[in-house]
């Protein structure tokens, strides 16, 4: 009998190359887990059908003498990413039936390393939202109150993490979309620095802001994810090669003019000072920092980005096609009825603040305060080392409960700095709140999450104090 509950990425690795259980045992045990799990959360689109014969793979490999990292590991795949002759939609109807004629490059590099893909997981459409509502195949659960939302938009891969459906995920992060599902379901979520993981193979959305990262139980596990599917593509131009950075002794930066504004609530306030306090206790030097609110300017370019790469879906090469009188009116049908809500009005926005006349005011002056934005950014960390916040402001909503837009952008107003600098971040279980009021909700708690910037490449930096306040706090 296979402890899930207790496994990690290391640990079983140990235990494959130890030879306690096989590949097929452990992804029969999470395949198991999925049958019974999914029809409720919802956190897989699809369970691929050659999962065994992955996993046979694996163990011959694992016979004749190789060790990697990831050899014999089952991972959940979002569906924005490519996997060769499997089927991949964005959650979207507009690509209903699509199956990927390629790997993209971080499925290429872990195929090599021999981990097995158990399925694709459910997101926000087109990786546009934050709490996987804006899925076209239903919504995603959260596992800790199933009348709750996950997070998103890889609210499908950080939900299958948190129910032992799978060992780790790979997902993409434009906005938060890594960390805020990682702090609803109490996981840990890796964004790394922009361009240091390639996107060949990622549907893009906002393609300045765009990464794919790691979705696991603990830190270590994000970070034997990260350090397999990291570095520079002959495939993606923007791709770097990650240099590390050490320090002695880390100075953190924690904006309050930030955290005390209003709209955070009350117990991610009282969680993250407790947070604060600990960190005081493990060394860690604290100094108040000054951060502004990035929202409207990261919407504006997101917009803008969203309506041009999505142009290209048009029922005419693939996906989803409606016959109109005309070409016009193809599209008209195709896209109306193949996007859904929050797609359209991005698109809308987006093309608005692009058009004559408004270009200047809204989209130019966005990517100038984007460059005065990376200028402070490289003054403070001349004096600290981690900028530290609350993943979220508040903890995960009710499912339906935020019917105005608006109101879920808020929700990323930690995250998206990290985006729109391109810096690595990285979100950490920090706790639990009990919900008070209703009889139903007696005895419910709801994970909080904590989120650490670092510079660019400052990735070993995140790992290093994500792992000490873990393996120490909590």
């Amino acid at each position: 009998m296979i402890d899930l509950d207790k496994l990690t990425i290391k640990t079983a690795h140990e235990h494959l190359m130890k030879g306690d259980f096989s590949a097929v045992d452990l992804v029969k045990t999470y395949l198991a887990e999925i049958e019974k799990k999914n029809p409720e959360l919802n956190a897989y689109l699809e369970v691929y059908d050659d999962v065994l014969e992955q996993a046979k793979v694996a163990d011959e490999r694992i016979s004749k003498g190789e060790n990697h990292p990831l050899l014999g590991i089952p991972l959940a795949i979002k569906d924005n990413i490519l996997v060769a002759g499997k089927k991949a939609t964005s959650a979207s109807k507009i690509l209903e039936g699509f199956v990927a004629p390629y790997d993209s490059t971080v499925i290429s590099k872990l195929k090599k390393q021999g981990a097995v893909f158990l399925g694709r997981t459910n997101m926000d459409e087109f990786a546009l939202g934050s709490s996987t509502e804006n899925s076209a195949y239903g919504v995603t659960k959260n596992p800790h109150d199933t009348s709750r939302v996950p997070g998103g938009t890889s609210g499908g891969s950080a939900a299958a993490v948190a129910s032992d459906m799978t060992l780790g995920a790979i997902g993409s992060d434009t906005g938060g979309s890594l960390r805020l599902p990682a702090a609803f379901c109490g996981v840990v979520g890796m964004k790394p620095t922009y361009g240091g993981v390639s996107r060949y193979g990622l549907m893009a959305a906002v393609s300045s802001f765009d990464v794919i990262g790691s979705l696991g139980k603990t830190v270590e596990d994000a970070q034997i994810l990260f350090e397999a599917i990291k570095g520079r593509d002959v495939l993606d131009s923007t791709s770097i090669d990650s240099d590390s950075l050490s320090k002695k002794q880390l100075i953190i930066g924690v904006p309050w003019d930030l955290i005390n504004q209003e709209g955070i609530d009350l117990k991610v306030k009282e969680n993250f000072k407790k947070v604060v306090k600990n960190l005081e206790k493990l060394g860690y030097k604290i100094k108040d920092i000054k951060l502004p609110n990035c929202l409207a300017l990261y919407y504006i370019i997101n917009f803008a980005e969203v309506s041009s790469n999505l142009a290209r879906f048009d029922g005419v090469k693939y996906g989803l096609h409606i016959d109109g009188k005309n070409l016009l009116e193809d599209y008209v049908l195709t896209r109306g009825q193949g996007f859904g809500k929050e797609v359209r009005r991005r698109i809308l926005l987006g093309t608005y603040v692009l058009s004559a006349g408004y270009y200047d005011a809204y989209y130019g002056k966005a990517q100038k305060a984007r460059t005065a934005l990376k200028k402070e950014f490289t003054e403070m960390f001349k004096e600290i080392d981690l900028v530290l916040t609350p993943t979220s402001p508040i903890p995960a909503w009710k499912i339906g409960e935020k019917s105005d837009p608006l109101s879920v952008y808020l929700a990323d107003v930690f995250t998206v700095t990290a985006n729109i600098v391109g810096l690595p971040a990285i979100s950490i279980p920090s706790g639990f709140m009990e919900l008070e009021g209703l009889p139903a909700q007696a005895g419910k708690k709801l994970p909080l999450g904590i989120q650490f910037m670092a510079p660019h490449s400052g990735e070993d930096l995140l790992f290093e104090v994500g792992k000490k306040f873990l393996n120490e706090v909590l």
